[in-house]
């Protein structure tokens, strides 16, 4: 069976769902959520991707984002094929972590009505679930692995930043304060409390709708009747121009430029703390522990080359870059750098 286009446009939203290998759990404890969550950031930072929403359950995951740049397909090869690998490092596995294709449902972000829904949808799927009770006066804020309690709940400052928790209280007409948070659980908890279990937070689907086409869970996409339209004729146009291929993230040039403004503003940042100027760079041996730290944080947290980390850093090469990374052992560097360019790391990392 031939396998369905992927939709990419600047600006397009998604329902992201993708479940384990067989069914079986993909998070076994806390930190393969927090390794997760680090992960998703990670991609974030790399692709400029915006998250309206998320839930970790043990055998799936369930994301809304959103693409500024039409980087569906390169963001998520990257985030899949990175969470297996760490999966399989941790738990001393190989093989595949994920089941069949990730599912994404293209979604008119823009309408409140489909908005809100996904929104809703995303949230009280623990509810589904049961492993939110709301006969034992349990509230969904009570599941810690969503972007309700994991965001929405929680001041600004304390949550991720790529976290859209601006537009989801803007749809729902509330402020980002201590009340607005409030109304917002207390919204979600009244729906738990008189829905059934089942299907809480399900919407109805109109007779007239064919659930294959619009539709949170079967559909193709998530909107009304002229945006389905629109996504076809969207398709269509792909078609004949060829479907996209899922490229390297580091080689794709919509994600190049995002990754380069932010390598090039840490590398100027990075050697102010680290007191060294441009020009001496050249004079440094590629293995000194600045540059080595400053070359590990520009390849972890960005799309940047090898061979442009050589040529920025003045270390030789790409291949002599690779080698020297693969020997770092960044923790003992750290702890004897100066407290200036540790803080301006561990900032750096927080970010990303």
């Amino acid at each position: 069976m031939a396998r369905s286009i992927r939709i990419q446009s600047a600006g397009a939203c998604y329902h992201i769902m993708a479940r384990g290998n067989r069914r079986e759990a993909i998070f076994h404890d806390d930190d393969d959520r927090r390794f997760f969550l680090h992960t998703l950031s990670q991609a974030c930072e790399m692709t400029g991707w915006r998250v309206h929403a998320w839930v970790l359950m043990d055998n799936h995951y369930h994301l809304f984002i959103q693409t500024p740049e039409p980087n569906l397909v390169a963001g998520m090869s990257w985030l899949q094929n990175t969470l297996t690998r760490r999966y399989n490092v941790r738990h001393r596995q190989w093989g595949r972590l994920f089941g069949d294709r990730y599912k994404s449902v293209v979604v008119e972000g823009d309408d409140s009505y489909h908005y809100q829904t996904l929104l809703d949808y995303i949230h009280l799927n623990p509810v589904r679930a049961r492993i939110i009770r709301p006969a034992a006066r349990q509230s969904v804020l009570d599941y810690p692995w969503s972007s309700l309690a994991g965001g929405y709940a929680l001041p600004p400052t304390k949550r991720a930043k790529w976290l859209a928790a601006e537009s989801g209280f803007k749809s729902f007409d509330l402020a980002d304060s201590t009340t607005g948070r409030r109304k917002m659980v207390e919204r979600l908890d009244r729906r738990a409390a008189s829905e059934e279990m089942k299907n809480c937070g399900v919407p109805p689907l109109p007779a007239e709708v064919d659930a294959r086409t619009s539709h949170l869970r079967r559909g193709w996409y998530w909107g009304t009747q002229a945006f389905g339209e629109k996504m076809r004729k969207l398709a269509g146009a792909l078609l004949k121009k060829g479907a996209p291929k899922a490229r390297n993230l580091r080689g794709n040039p919509h994600l190049k430029a995002h990754g380069q403004q932010q390598a090039e503003a840490w590398l100027k940042q990075g050697l102010k703390a680290a007191e060294i100027r441009a020009p001496e760079l050249a004079r440094l041996k590629g293995s000194d522990p600045r540059k080595l730290l400053l070359a590990e944080l520009l390849w972890r947290r960005t799309t940047v080359s090898q061979e442009w980390l050589s040529q920025h850093l003045a270390m030789k090469s790409a291949a002599n870059v690779s080698q020297q990374l693969r020997r770092l052992a960044p923790e003992k560097l750290l702890a004897k750098m100066p407290k200036a360019f540790k803080n301006f790391l561990t900032h750096a990392q927080s970010q990303a």
